[in-house]
């Protein structure tokens, strides 16, 4: 049998594959932004921050604290070298040890380290079939209600260390509920006492001084008063000086595929808290912008190293990311350095680390929990619209009684359907007259006079907002945009956020936003989502566009005026100066979304 292979074509291919490692492989450039002055105090800062957590994640997991340090060092060193986001940290988290613990139970210590080595296979694969693009499709209620549900059951893990007890049950709930019941029947003090403490003192000096260490500073205080009062609170016990060889787990083959669905289970989750960690970032920092496949890449690449040395499988933390980027990192050095630190903890301090309580960091991991709450994040969804705040709940709740991708799927069903319903409701059907003169000459006019304006038609919702709102973040050589919203028919939380995000980053780039002609039922959603707040205090927001483009020739020109006042100087004879009984400033075309260009 004669085989006619198409040797350009495969080398093209091949070509166009190599490609693709090399544009998400680790590059010179990379270490282009470092700032020595910026980067080494960021990464110490941050070091004694995760060294707490990486401890009481590290215990809560199962496979105990050692293993949450080398997950920080080795996870947190390779992720940052090969992840897409400059300032991004990476290291054992609650999410993911929420995944963990009934792995542990079913397959034991050498199960998660092989969990961990097929989710960093998963991750790798989902990197460079180009998945992290997928993550803008995720609504912010299910985020916000995903991070309710983490938050709960981080808190209600730590209740049998804060009590000093043990924990029977599959359930967060049940091993809760049956530790204080055991507390109950012979209550003691000392750990409760000490746990409250360290929840009071980290919430509470967080307060007066954010951005320091208070978690680290209100550890040692308990480790010196139980070794000094004679407590005889459980400690963590004793830490190796130094990382553990490198070896492969050892794992019957047939209980492989056993397997396969926890990985699974892992790299989703590690693949969407690291996409949201480092959208997070990037709103935080300024000129961020992240590689969402190579992300995913560098933490597969850290998911296969880190149990090679006994670690489990990692995520990219927020808190300890927000902790960098307000500490003034802007390189990939910080989350080194925060790596090195932890290690060089490991090697000079492991002894003193041993005498840590295991109630003091239950009152860490409690503290953590409270801080992830954004309580007044969670009333604006639960008060813009009956379906946003459905999703919220239902998606905490599926993540506290059932596990995190379910939690995560449901969620999204929820949010589609609620999305899909309104869209379908507001769906209307007309012919309109094509006009093809479409006011260039008026066009070109406000592109000499430095202003754009974009009509926006259809739904701003979690499936479209991303694809065009985004791109007005680009413009140049522009001074005054204006947003033509009339035709706007749903907006959604996830649409009003997205727009109130790019109003800011085009604001933060000196670039004025009018908005006009938004409709009564969506400025509700607008208001309690902060894009109000964006927009000049309100006056900015205009009935028709003539008006919105009267006003933007006042900014361009750079003529000093009250915001907002109706009475700006207007052209009579302008053809986009205002039309009686506010006439539209163009004839409407059917079904046409903005290219750049005015009018959308």
């Amino acid at each position: 049998m004669k085989v006619d292979l198409d040797l350009p074509a495969a080398r093209g291919w091949s070509r166009q594959q190599w490609r693709r490692v090399v544009s998400l492989a680790p590059r010179r450039s990379d270490w282009a932004s470092v700032r020595w002055g910026r980067d080494l105090p960021a990464g110490l800062m941050v070091g004694l921050v995760a060294l707490p957590l990486a401890l009481g994640f590290g215990v809560s997991s199962g496979l105990g604290a050692t293993a949450g340090l080398v997950t920080a060092v080795v996870a947190g060193a390779v992720a940052a070298i090969f992840g897409g986001s400059r300032v991004q940290v990476s290291g054992p988290t609650g999410a993911m040890t929420v995944v963990l613990v009934p792995i542990i139970a079913t397959h034991g210590a050498n199960g998660v380290l092989v969990v961990g080595l097929m989710a960093g296979m998963v991750l790798i694969g989902l990197g460079y079939a180009g998945a992290g693009r997928f993550i803008r499709y995720v609504p912010v209620p299910v985020v916000e209600g995903f991070t309710l549900g983490i938050a709960a059951i981080i808190l209600l893990q730590q209740i049998p260390a804060a009590l000093g007890v043990g924990a029977e049950g599959e359930k967060v709930l049940g091993q809760a509920a049956g530790a204080a019941v055991t507390w109950a029947s012979h209550p003691a003090a000392a750990s409760l006492v000490v746990a409250a403490a360290v929840v009071a003192g980290v919430l509470g000096l967080a307060r007066l001084r954010p951005g320091l260490p208070w978690a680290l500073v209100v550890v040692v205080l308990a480790t010196v008063a139980n070794a000094v009062l004679a407590l005889g609170l459980d400690t963590i016990g004793t830490i190796p000086a130094g990382l553990p060889a490198p070896s492969l787990p050892t794992i019957a083959l047939s209980d492989l595929d056993s397997l396969l669905l926890p990985a699974v289970a892992v790299a989703a989750l590690a693949a969407l808290e690291s996409l949201l960690s480092a959208t997070v970032s990037d709103a935080m920092s300024v000129g961020q912008r992240h590689d969402s496949d190579r992300e995913l890449v560098g933490q597969g690449i850290a998911n296969l190293a880190a149990p090679l040395f006994g670690g489990i499988p990692a995520t990219a933390a927020i808190a300890r990311t927000a902790v960098n980027v307000r500490s003034g990192a802007v390189s990939r050095l910080s989350a080194v350095t925060h790596a090195v630190v932890l290690l060089v903890i490991v090697l000079v301090a492991s002894r003193w680390v041993a005498l840590i309580p295991t109630a003091a960091l239950a009152g860490v991991l409690i503290a953590t929990a409270v801080q992830m709450v954004r309580v007044s994040s969670l009333g604006a969804l639960l008060r813009s619209s009956r379906g946003d705040a459905i999703v919220l709940v239902g998606t905490a709740a599926a993540t506290v009684l059932l596990d995190l991708v379910m939690a995560v799927l449901l969620g999204l069903v929820m949010a589609g359907f609620f999305v899909l319903r309104q869209a379908a409701g507001s769906a209307r059907l007309e012919e309109v007259p094509l006009d093809d003169s479409d006011h260039s000459d008026e066009e070109l006019a406000l592109l000499d006079e430095h202003i754009v304006a974009y009509r926006i038609d259809g739904p701003i919702f979690f499936g479209a907002a991303h694809d065009f709102l985004l791109e007005l973040t680009e413009v140049s050589d522009v001074r005054v945009v204006v947003l033509r919203m009339a035709r706007v028919t749903v907006i959604d939380a996830t649409g009003a956020t997205v727009l109130a995000d790019t109003i800011s980053r085009l604001e933060g780039r000196g670039i004025t936003v009018l908005l006009s002609g938004v409709q009564p039922q969506h400025e509700r959603v607008l208001r309690e989502l902060g894009v109000h707040d964006g927009l000049a205090h309100e006056n900015h927001l205009f009935d028709t566009t003539p008006a919105a483009i009267a006003h933007a020739r006042v900014h361009a020109s750079r003529i000093a005026h009250t915001p907002g006042r109706s009475d700006d100087p207007v052209d009579p004879d302008d053809p986009l100066g205002p039309r009686p009984h506010g006439d539209p400033v163009d004839p409407p075309s059917p079904a046409r979304r903005h290219t750049g260009e005015w009018p959308a």
